[in-house]
């Protein structure tokens, strides 16, 4: 988890507040950091650090339009060499914590994530929007597939997009040339979104009342299973290029997702790619994961995706219409 790489900042394209996100994570260092936040008056401060200890960050910031949201700090101090490092319930070695804290920092952060995330969901719910958080390694093909999907969904659903990049708003404006509206996340040293980042970029993406919303998550089959953005469900792209073992090597990621799209399908005949294998190593790791074998350039299995998207917009619209009624 990000205790682990060392999760950064996180800008979002176009706020209104203009300033970097602080990420949800934990670290242990013995070195001088420095934190910077700009606000919307556009003044600039930073925050240093010189002692060895691990925290969460947090901060509060207030924006330009009334609202304000909140960041924790966690610090925990601890004395190395008094506990076994490298094993137990979290799996991981942290310099100066034992496993017990770095079990309770974990906890922390994601209960954090998970309180955010409701709040997206409840949002999302109100304006009957479907929301799907596509994770993948890079390179999978997610941005193609979703070009493709929007020019098939075009006057039919309503789409917006959330996308996320450690740097470059190169994807954001491929979604933009389609003519959906887009904003960009950048992690920077970040190696997933997580459900503040989604809810900052919400403030500034005008969602239309019963349509769908893409989050293309950063490429990464680790950290990204562990953090709930508000979506309605996790879609994991796998290209027929990586390997049909990839669901066991990476099964956080396969059985957090709930549907599973086998991408780059017109490549089958040039690739070693057992598709029955990787189904069969899927559905180890999740016997309710649901696969397509799609192909983003010749448009195979898409009509299948475009009717499970289909599907889930219009369940949000009725449920948004019986929460206004009722």
């Amino acid at each position: 988890m990000c205790n682990v790489c060392g999760c950064g900042t996180a800008s979002v394209e176009g706020e209104a507040a203009n300033h970097s996100h602080g990420h949800l994570h934990a670290d242990s260092h013995s070195h001088s950091h420095a934190h910077v936040h700009r606000h919307p008056d556009g003044t600039v401060h930073s925050h240093d650090h010189g002692q060895d200890h691990a925290h969460a960050h947090g901060h509060d910031h207030s924006h330009g339009d009334g609202d304000e949201h909140h960041h924790d700090h966690v610090h925990d101090h601890g004395e190395v060499g008094t506990h076994d490092y490298g094993a137990g319930a979290a799996g991981v070695h942290l310099p100066g914590l034992s496993q017990d804290r770095i079990v309770r920092i974990e906890r922390d952060i994601l209960a954090k994530n998970n309180a955010f995330a409701s709040a997206n969901r409840a949002r999302l719910a109100r304006h009957g929007v479907f929301a799907l958080n596509l994770v993948s390694s890079p390179g999978s093909g997610k941005t193609t597939l979703l070009v493709r999907a929007i020019a098939d969904l075009a006057g039919k659903v309503p789409v917006a997009v959330i996308e996320g990049d450690q740097q470059t708003s190169n994807d954001a404006e491929r979604i933009r040339s389609t003519g959906v509206k887009a904003i960009q996340i950048n992690t920077g040293k970040g190696c997933h979104l997580d459900a503040h980042m989604v809810g900052h970029a919400l403030d500034d993406l005008p969602l239309e009342a019963g349509g769908v919303l893409f989050i293309e998550n950063v490429g990464n089959l680790v950290c990204p299973a562990a953090f709930d953005l508000g979506e309605a469900h996790k879609v994991v792209v796998l290209s027929v290029t990586e390997g049909e073992d990839k669901p066991l090597k990476y099964p956080d990621m396969f059985a957090a997702a709930d549907l599973m799209l086998l991408n780059k399908s017109d490549l089958l005949p040039h690739v070693e790619f057992d598709v029955a294998s990787c189904v069969a190593n899927a559905l180890k790791v999740n016997p309710r994961l649901k696969t397509l074998v799609v192909s983003a350039k010749t448009g195979e299995g898409l009509s299948a995706f475009l009717a499970f998207i289909e599907a889930g917009v219009a369940m949000a619209r009725a449920s948004a219409r019986a929460a206004a009624s009722g």
